[in-house]
């Protein structure tokens, strides 16, 4: 990987000289893991292409294959706009097919694939979901269209920006109703406060598959800064009430962002698989309680979280989160609940 975010971006910069400071043996090495949530991109001082992720994911830990999501990279530089973002899907269906070959390891990296349509189209969406199916392939999975947004602007992702209430606007659900009819799954990233939105949104389309990423992004910053604590309680309660909702499965991680506020970033040295496993058990035991393992995948959100702390150092943080499981649910948490809902297919 070269280079990092700028000072301005809203991601933490990645410092491999700092993550080097801090090396672990692997627990648990000969354990499969589908690692369900990670990007590529190539933007102004900070790449991660191909290789980066295979570097990553030959760090010490048996990846047997990942999933792709939509990370506004590669997108057709021409052509119709609402079209652009199908580059997305046939860059990473190359990538993808690079990891299928065997030649770069074991590992099947992007054998599914998330990519973005903008729903407010409406039932006009159809010709790009249909365009993501056929640059895709039988990789292509679901759409992400990110909905996080917060009355403070530092708090929004300038490249991301999302008006308030969307999940709730007429013309995203009648785009959002095409997804469930060509067998597509939606990613719902959002901040914790949006999660009761996202309850309405579940409810009204039963029979349409969604995943919440990032626990549900506990926000960590502006006024929120320092009040994990006064947060938990309320979050916790919308993860509940979310989990009733059988259609909706969650992702584990993802709190190594900015806006988590966990300010590993700060510390002379990166954080520790102990440090980590103690920082996030309380939100990842609550996910897990509310949704069952089978309905439960951890995530790296690579190369997002980068900037807090290195892969093989996240999965053994999971590794140790998930000790007192029984190897059933061990199996649902590290690949089998992500196998089911891309419905990849792997032996696992």
């Amino acid at each position: 990987m070269s280079g990092t975010p700028a000072s301005s971006s809203p991601y933490l910069a990645v410092r491999e000289d700092w993550l080097d400071l801090l090396h672990e043996d692997i627990i648990d090495p000969a354990l499969p893991i589908i690692d369900p949530h990670h990007h590529l991109w190539d933007r102004p001082n900070w790449r991660y292409m191909p290789h980066d992720l295979l570097a990553d994911v030959a760090s010490g830990h048996n990846i047997i294959a990942t999933v792709f999501v939509q990370a506004r990279a590669f997108h057709k530089a021409d052509g119709p706009e609402d079209l652009r973002p199908v580059g997305e899907t046939e860059f990473v269906n190359g990538a993808a097919a690079m990891g299928a070959s065997g030649i770069y390891g074991p590992g099947r990296i992007c054998a599914g694939i998330v990519g973005h349509a903008d729903l407010r189209l409406g039932a006009a969406v159809d010709r790009v979901l249909e365009a993501h199916i056929r640059a895709g392939g039988d990789r292509f999975r679901g759409i992400r269209h990110i909905v996080a947004h917060d009355p403070d602007p530092t708090m929004n992702n300038p490249g991301n920006p999302a008006p308030a209430g969307l999940l709730g606007d007429t013309k995203f659900r009648e785009g959002f109703a095409r997804l469930a009819p060509m067998q597509m799954s939606f990613e719902a990233w959002l901040y914790h406060p949006q999660i009761t939105e996202l309850i309405d949104l579940a409810r009204a389309f039963p029979g349409t598959a969604i995943v919440l990423n990032h626990v549900g992004g506990p926000l960590g910053i502006g006024r929120f800064e320092g009040q994990h604590k006064a947060i938990f309680p309320g979050w916790a309660a919308a993860i509940k009430t979310l989990a009733a909702c059988p259609n909706v499965m969650v992702k584990l991680g993802g709190l190594g962002m900015r806006i988590n506020g966990f300010g590993f970033e700060h510390n002379a040295l990166p954080p520790s698989s102990d440090t980590l496993a103690a920082t996030w058990k309380p939100y990842i035991d609550t996910c897990i309680e509310a949704f069952g393992a089978s309905r439960c995948m951890f995530e790296s959100n690579f190369p997002v979280d980068k900037g807090s702390y290195a892969y093989p150092v996240f999965w053994n943080a999971c590794k140790k989160l998930a000790a007192g499981a029984s190897e059933t649910e061990k199996a649902a948490l590290f690949r089998g609940a992500a196998n089911a809902f891309y419905r990849l297919g792997l032996p696992v």
